[in-house]
């Protein structure tokens, strides 16, 4: 009899696609898979191409900030949680695994309540806190870094490293030139500031395009809504809200990129070997998890940095040039990094959980 699974997380991109990462080696495990996320997120796009059961349920967000909605969200949490209860009775799976954002939250704690184990995934070094919320209820917490294992509960942390979809290793480069309408003969940058974009980022890049274009094509994944309609027809500049099959083939095109410093975007140029620039959400805007991301980078020579306080189109200039003219010394570092396999780490992680409730 094949085994059931729920996956959860959503919000942003990296708390998806790390869980689609999974879905081929699942499926070669004989996994019935399902998914739990909220009625509209990134995730019900994202996971409608991969012809998976999708349950949408009520969410609400956790601030550590006064806001109105800190009034109502905990009602909207409290009906999530008896969706997702209803839903798992429903599909009884055998385990969950959730890849954080608030509407795991619910889903995890519903599961544990029907006695169902969850194993969940911390991207970030400090564990955010939608997973704070989870990590009491956890068999297992999987993380990327190794600073981040003492933060947690003794036995229950595993460093697993971040799924990557192994589609986008396999790219076609001269796809992405025909797509973007670029030469092979200059080299190519690549903007990414998350699925949701990056103002600060994409008001830089646009202005220092006279300079860049100058040497450097541009991609520009500018998010949902943030593409510019005046620069359409910029030669040499070309935008897109978001990328989904097509993203493996302009990571294979861009010769450097310059990103946000979510875990999961890096551990993909990480496992890419791609030589970043990382501009770090700054601290005024989040909690820091994208800085202390970053500096990890940094330490281990696989980034370089501009703090976003400081970003400033002359420095993101400069930078580029520099990283550029030195990028074989970040991809040798890459190289030489332990990449762990993930995928497999976790995938025999989930099985190693269920095997021991069947020995119970």
């Amino acid at each position: 009899m094949a085994k059931k699974i729920v996956l959860t997380g959503g919000g942003t991109a990296g708390h998806v696609t790390p869980n689609i990462a999974l879905i081929p080696r699942l499926k070669e495990l004989d996994y019935e898979i399902y998914y739990i996320g909220s009625y509209d997120g990134i995730e019900k796009k994202l996971i409608s191409d991969y012809r998976i059961p999708y349950y949408g349920i009520a969410t609400g967000k956790f601030r550590r900030y006064f806001d109105p909605k800190n009034f109502t969200d905990p009602f909207r949490v409290m009906k999530g949680y008896g969706e997702a209860r209803k839903y798992l009775k429903q599909i009884k799976p055998d385990i969950v695994f959730s890849k954080g954002g608030f509407v795991s939250v619910p889903v995890v704690r519903a599961a544990a309540s029907l006695e169902i184990p969850c194993i969940i995934h911390e991207s970030d070094m400090t564990p955010g806190l939608a997973n704070k919320l989870c990590i009491p209820v956890a068999q297992k917490i999987c993380c990327n870094f190794p600073e981040t294992v003492p933060m947690l509960p003794e036995g229950k942390a595993v460093l697993t490293g971040s799924p990557i979809r192994e589609e986008l290793s396999k790219g076609n480069k001269i796809a992405a030139y025909d797509m973007c309408n670029f030469t092979s003969n200059k080299p190519v940058i690549m903007v990414i500031g998350g699925s949701l974009g990056a103002e600060a980022i994409n008001k830089t890049v646009r202005d220092a395009l006279p300079q860049l274009l100058e040497d450097f094509q541009i991609v520009h994944i500018c998010g949902k809504d943030k593409v510019d309609n005046l620069m359409l027809q910029i030669e040499g500049y070309k935008q897109f809200e978001y990328l989904k099959s097509e993203l493996k083939d302009v990571f294979a095109m861009a010769d450097i990129v310059i990103s946000r410093a979510g875990a999961n975007s890096i551990c993909e140029l990480l496992a890419l070997k791609k030589p970043n620039l990382l501009i770090p959400l700054s601290a005024h805007s989040s909690r820091g998890d994208q800085i202390l991301n970053a500096k990890s980078f940094e330490s281990q020579g696989f980034s370089l940095i501009i703090d976003e306080d400081y970003l400033t189109e002359d420095l993101l200039v400069e930078k580029a040039h520099e990283l550029y003219f030195t990028r074989q010394t970040y991809i040798d570092a890459m190289s030489r990094s332990s990449q762990l396999n993930s995928v497999r780490t976790i995938t025999d992680l989930l099985e190693e959980t269920l095997g021991k409730g069947e020995n119970k």
